[in-house]
């Protein structure tokens, strides 16, 4: 006969047991759970899970938790809505500045026509590469608070107006 106690016997079958071991009777407790009918009148049974809390939040989410309360975003992500919207309202400008230049060649242009063309390209210009420069800067302060994924990649100012250029040149007057 062993010497050892039945409470023995079985404290040693506990830590041999594996981790897939253990995970296989807690699933069998939960499915007898279930059968028996222990979850069926839970407090929320059928509501949707209050997800409030944030975990990566830390230190910032009481700051978080106002922010959305009063119907605002953390300041990076309303940053980033500025740089989406500043990037739409460029590419609108080219947008417009297409139209103008697909109006020009369409028919055959007075020099009036030309010219005014060459004018509203100068502005656009101007706008555009003060607008892109505008982005650059709010890229530059979004990286800066916000967490690494959110980073953004500056645009390249130079190569957009080299572009802008080919696209729109200096029609003759």
């Amino acid at each position: 006969m062993s010497d050892e106690s039945p409470a023995t016997g079985q404290q040693e079958g506990r830590k041999s047991r594996t981790r897939r071991q253990w995970t296989d009777l807690v699933e069998q407790l939960l499915e007898e759970a279930r059968d028996r009918g222990d979850f069926d009148n839970l407090e929320g049974k059928g509501k949707p899970l209050a997800l409030d809390q944030n975990p990566y939040a830390g230190d910032r989410a009481l700051a978080y938790s106002l922010l959305k309360n009063n119907d605002f975003a953390p300041p990076e992500i309303e940053r980033s809505k500025e740089i989406d919207s500043d990037i739409k309202r460029a590419e609108d400008l080219l947008e417009t500045l297409r139209r103008h230049q697909h109006t020009l060649r369409g028919r055959a242009s007075h020099p009036d026509a030309r010219r005014a063309f060459n004018v509203a390209r100068d502005a656009t210009l101007k706008r555009y590469e003060a607008l892109l420069t505008e982005i650059n800067s709010k890229i530059l302060s979004l990286n800066i608070v916000a967490p690494t994924p959110m980073h953004r990649r500056r645009l390249d100012i130079e190569a957009k107006l080299r572009q802008f250029r080919e696209e729109f040149p200096h029609l003759e007057e």
